[in-house]
């Protein structure tokens, strides 16, 4: 990817999950000379949640500048707006048990890195990726994250990544062959989605990263994002759908919420908000303003909000820019339903620390020297 995020591609046609070529040890790796875990400092805190530790069914004023957003929704909003309004929502986030990091976490039990890699990494929810076109698969692979996290009484976070000209044919290039197979693929992804709470994260760098396309397409592919909204969030009116404003290193605020109204991101029937900093590496606090900014720009029902993809972001962006396995970087603040912040609905590990951009290894291999260095 250019300056945007560096997504995986490579999934799992069994689980879901996002997976490699190779055993996922990197050619440059290099075991530490310590035989015991370092000390570890404590992972970034949350702040304090709000009274109601819940995703946010209405969206408080933003403190940031821009157009006023209107004070309720109108009366012609559809019914499954309001069962989103009205419904419970689980505050805890679900961990699927099958990933490329739990992989080598059992498959390295005497590594002097699995400790930390275990438990900084291993042991916290991370969304699961649908990255691979097979149509013949993808319901069952869905209904087997959202299934388990009902099971659970947990919110799954799930990634459908197959939009065509994926990537502007950069590291992560793929996706549907048109955008007629890609409808049909998304019908099935939303057929496995049940009746329980999940969160959907609708095609990273799909909007930001559209300037590849001729106006006709662009045109064409949002319309088929904005009817992906609407045919997720009616075969399950409980799932939360956000949609791709790329991060606050990228386009301005009034810009991206341009291409993301013409997406149908500002429709209930269509959208619970926008995500940020998906496999990138800006600061959280960073995100909380651009996120508001987007929202307060882009106009829609109170109840849309934003969630911030943290895995990565601890140390903040690189100052030269670089987005692909940089230098320096180190894990953000843990996932959570629970952020404190007005209109920001989650902090989400939505790229899978230790999981190659492209730079270190294989798009989507981990790498465990690039997980250690992350976590500890």
């Amino acid at each position: 990817m250019v300056a945007a995020a560096s997504v995986v591609v490579a999934v799992g046609t069994v689980t879901g999950m996002m997976s490699a070529v190779g055993d996922g040890r990197g050619a440059d790796e290099a075991r530490p000379g310590a035989t015991s875990s370092p000390r570890l400092e404590p992972l970034p805190a949350v702040p304090s949640p709000s009274p109601s530790p819940s995703v946010s069914a209405t969206r408080p004023p933003s403190p940031t500048a821009g157009p006023k957003r209107r004070a309720s929704p109108t009366a012609s909003a559809s019914r499954a707006e309001k069962k989103r309004r009205t419904a419970p929502v689980s505050t805890r986030l679900y961990r699927y048990p099958e990933s490329r990091v739990l992989d080598w976490v059992r498959a390295n039990p005497d590594d002097p890195r699995r400790a930390v890699i275990e438990s900084r990494i291993a042991g916290q929810p991370a969304a699961v990726w649908f990255a691979d076109y097979s149509p013949e698969s993808i319901t069952s692979r869905v209904r087997a994250v959202a299934s388990g996290g009902a099971a659970r009484g947990r919110t799954p976070v799930l990634v459908p990544y197959a939009i065509p000209d994926r990537d502007c044919g950069g590291h992560s290039e793929g996706g549907a062959p048109d955008l007629a197979a890609y409808d049909a693929w998304i019908d099935r992804f939303a057929a496995g989605l049940g009746g329980s709470e999940v969160i959907v994260i609708l095609e990273p760098d799909a909007i930001a990263q559209s300037e590849c396309l001729s106006a006709g397409r662009r045109a064409d592919r949002f319309a088929s994002l904005a009817r992906a909204g609407r045919v997720l969030k009616d075969a399950n009116p409980r799932a939360r759908v956000y949609f791709d404003a790329g991060h606050s290193g990228w386009h301005a605020p009034a810009e991206q919420a341009a291409l993301l109204r013409q997406a149908g991101a500002a429709s209930a029937a269509s959208s619970d908000g926008v995500f940020s900093n998906v496999s990138n590496f800006h600061a959280t606090a960073d995100e909380v303003a651009y996120g508001r900014a987007v929202l307060d720009a882009l106009g829609g029902p109170p109840g849309l909000g934003a969630v911030i993809d943290t895995s990565r972001n601890g140390n903040g962006a690189p100052a030269d820019g670089e987005w692909c396995d940089p230098a320096g970087r180190k894990l953000g603040r843990t996932p959570t339903l629970s952020t404190g912040e007005a209109g920001i609905d989650a902090y989400l590990w939505v790229k899978l620390p230790g999981e190659s951009d492209g730079c270190k290894g294989t798009p989507g291999t981990f790498t465990a020297s690039y997980a250690y260095d992350l976590a500890r």
